[in-house]
């Protein structure tokens, strides 16, 4: 698909409350959004809404025909989110997990099982795979956490602070997965307080909270 992701001055106001001013951003394929501001800006609830799992109260948003709404298969195959802890199956090796949702996606099983084994190389997990998720420390879950997501098929990859409790070196490899996929043409937008992660990864940066 190679439709560009837009919004449009989306706010969104609950109960009187101003949870995120209006606010636009592009991310066409191939191109990244780093989502800058402090904590309470809107950030996460802007990643919401680009991920149809938030109604904006005004404004704007696109990405081509596609309806913005989690409830519509067609979306959900278009964008994938890391927007919050994703849901870890506790009698699932970390090595099936991954397997399991690739498969879920459409993903033959073969396929499934040597992209589960690519994504634990490319973020250093090779020797947790056998690993269940309550063995997992705090900075390995958000790397499988990660590779959780980067498993199953897209076109736009929405993330939410994804440097959280990672160390610096971490970082990098989270980095260099995430601009493989902008060189195979997926859109990215993420939120992130890493000035190192913007610098690596960002075509641009959106200052949120500040209309």
């Amino acid at each position: 698909m190679e439709d560009t992701l837009r919004a449009d001055r989306v706010s969104v106001e609950v109960d009187a409350q101003r949870l995120l001013p209006p606010t636009s951003l592009e991310a066409a394929p191939g191109e990244s959004v780093a989502l800058r501001g402090p904590n309470g800006s809107g950030k996460t609830t802007l990643l919401r809404v680009l991920a149809g799992l938030q109604r904006p109260t005004s404004g704007s948003v696109s990405l081509g025909t596609l309806r913005i709404d989690d409830r519509d298969r067609r979306f959900r195959a278009a964008v994938a989110g890391l927007i919050g802890m994703p849901p870890f199956a506790r009698d699932l090796t970390l090595a099936e997990q991954l397997a399991f949702v690739g498969i879920s996606w459409g993903v033959p099983r073969d396929d499934a099982d040597r992209r589960a084994t690519t994504l634990l190389g490319e973020l250093s997990l090779e020797a947790l795979a056998s690993r269940y998720p309550h063995e997992l420390s705090s900075g390995q879950t958000q790397l499988a956490s990660i590779a959780l997501t980067l498993t199953r098929p897209f076109d736009v990859l929405l993330l939410d602070e994804p440097e959280q409790r990672l160390d610096a070196d971490r970082l990098g490899l989270v980095a260099k997965a995430l601009r493989r996929r902008l060189d195979e043409g997926a859109a990215i937008v993420f939120a992130t307080h890493s000035d190192e992660l913007s610098a690596l990864l960002a075509g641009r940066e959106v200052t949120v909270g500040t209309a």
